[in-house]
């Protein structure tokens, strides 16, 4: 009997997995709430850029047009190479747009079954001989709705969109008490970039975040307005903004994308003698830290502006918390036209903005919040359940306990693709979607629940060592061969994908090194 896989989310998860799932014969259902492909990619800034070059960004099947020369497409590029992908394999014919999914229920064991279970899906197979998915999905133009049944369920919604991160204020200290504009930056980025222009011509503008939106909407507001009216960048935390990926003449994939960077780190699962090397080379990751510090340091001037981050870049990046430094950005704080202010806590009155204890308020027409998504909320909400509700984030204290970065081994018949983060989002997509690929066509099986959770819990082990607080974003970005390793092994391919021992060991590992068509 056909077996039908319905998958959430068109954008590049989402069309990696309906790619790979129909190269098995199965019949995929990708659900789409917007109009078209590309998911972030659809709405962005006018001055978005990709944040990797693009040798890193792209599908291991289908390299770049030779039309783009820049190693750092803008935002339009990136999106007509993620339709032309979708077009190239057919996967359009597929989507349903302007399908909103409203929620998700399982129709097969009870629950009280369910957690009794030893094997995921209580057969370890990943589809069940009764199990069904229930999806509820709404018209976004019509508002009608419509269930679809489905034996395999694929979450490809992402982390960073649909649900903004809004901080939460005293009574008599939000947005309320503020007589101008407040939004977010995902609004900012859902309006053509000609109303996006009229919005800040002319303004007193406030934006709160230093991450990328925060980056990108400060120089388009610097661009606006100039030094009449200055735009001010509120921050907590100082980030290591990479100028560019050559620190010191050395391309940062051979510090941090190869094997033997990763030697440098104790990885999940690994032996005696792998665990003694990483100890006894772990002075390198300090030293390969500081090059790329000094680097930006200088590049940037981050002294002269007192923004030196009081962490190291090997933290950064172990929490992918890495970006691309605007061009032009400190010109613009040198000429006055950007202000950067510390505060560690803010909230509004009528004028505009209080900063910490100060007195003084900071009067603004116009604040943007570029404080992120609540991706955790948006996956959470997606489920009907409210054991499932409660189970796939796990304990408050543990990362997401998702086997591979892709299964929860107490959900049956569903997998996640896009949630754990990685350098190259991208490349990560594809290696998780080709291994699930497999795992549906029966290649290989998974182990047992009990096995699963523990192998979980030595990934929790790793990011809370080295990503420290920020363990529940679920990065992998400094051991992202180690972990494809783990993928080709269980699919059955090798996992060493170069030519000879030095080449194995120093060249970095791309998207392109995992290409078997």
């Amino acid at each position: 009997m056909e077996k039908k896989v319905g998958i959430i989310g068109a954008g590049i998860s989402g069309l990696l997995a309906c790619k790979y799932i129909l190269s098995k014969g199965y019949t995929p259902a990708v659900f789409e709430s917007r109009s078209g492909v590309g998911g972030v990619w659809v709405n962005t800034f006018q001055t978005t850029k990709l944040q990797t070059p693009k040798s890193y960004f792209q599908f291991s099947d289908f390299p770049w047009p030779s039309s783009v020369k820049e190693d750092w497409p803008d935002h339009s590029q990136v999106l007509d190479y993620i339709e032309s992908y979708a077009r190239h394999f057919d996967l359009v014919g597929h989507i349903k747009f302007n399908s909103r999914v409203a929620g998700i229920e399982f129709e097969g064991a009870a629950d009280e079954e369910l957690q009794s279970w030893e094997l995921w899906g209580g057969n370890g197979e990943p589809f069940g001989p009764e199990g069904k998915w229930r999806i509820t999905v709404e018209n976004t133009q019509t508002l009608s709705t419509e269930v679809y049944l489905v034996d395999f369920v694929i979450l490809c919604v992402g982390r960073f969109s649909d649900v903004p991160n809004i901080p939460v204020f005293p009574p008599g200290k939000g947005p309320e008490v503020f007589q101008g504009k407040v939004i977010h930056s995902m609004d900012y980025s859902d309006i053509d970039f000609q109303t996006a222009a009229q919005l800040i011509k002319g303004k007193r503008i406030t934006i709160v975040g230093n991450m990328k939106s925060g980056l990108d909407i400060a120089m388009e507001a610097a661009a606006a307005n100039g030094v009449e009216y200055p735009c001010r960048m509120l921050y907590k935390t100082k980030h290591w903004s990479l100028p560019d990926y050559q620190p010191w003449g050395i391309p940062l994939l051979y510090l941090y994308f190869n094997r033997f960077s990763e030697l440098l780190i104790h990885k999940p699962g690994e032996g005696f003698l792998l665990s003694l090397l990483a100890t006894i080379l772990s002075p390198l990751r300090w030293v390969f830290s500081r090059i790329v510090e000094s680097h930006i340091k200088r590049k940037l001037s981050l002294d002269k502006f007192g923004m030196v981050p009081e962490h190291s870049f090997f933290k950064e990046i172990s929490s992918c918390f890495i970006t691309t430094m605007p061009k032009g950005f400190y010109d613009s704080v040198e000429k006055g036209s950007i202000i950067l202010k510390k505060a560690s806590e803010f909230s509004f009155c009528k004028e505009g903005i209080m900063v910490d204890d100060e007195s003084a308020v900071l009067e603004t027409d116009l604040v943007i919040l570029a404080t992120g998504f609540k991706g955790d909320k948006k996956l959470k909400d997606i489920f009907v359940s409210p054991a499932f509700k409660d189970c796939i984030f796990g304990s408050s204290t543990a990362s997401i306990p998702l086997y591979r970065q892709c299964i929860h081994p107490r959900i049956p018949q569903l997998a996640v693709i896009g949630f754990s983060e990685s350098i190259s989002n991208i490349h990560t997509s594809e290696m998780r979607c080709w291994w699930l690929a497999e795992l549906l066509d029966g290649t290989f099986k998974l182990p047992s629940i009990k096995e699963m959770e523990k192998e979980g819990e030595k990934w929790d082990k790793y990011m809370k060592r080295y990503s420290k607080e920020h363990y529940r974003r679920s990065c992998i970005s400094i051991l992202h061969i180690w972990y494809n390793d783990q993928l080709c092994k269980d699919i059955g391919v090798n996992p060493k994908r170069k030519k000879g021992f030095f080449a194995e060991l120093f060249q970095p590992y791309g998207p392109l090194d995992y290409n078997v068509s």
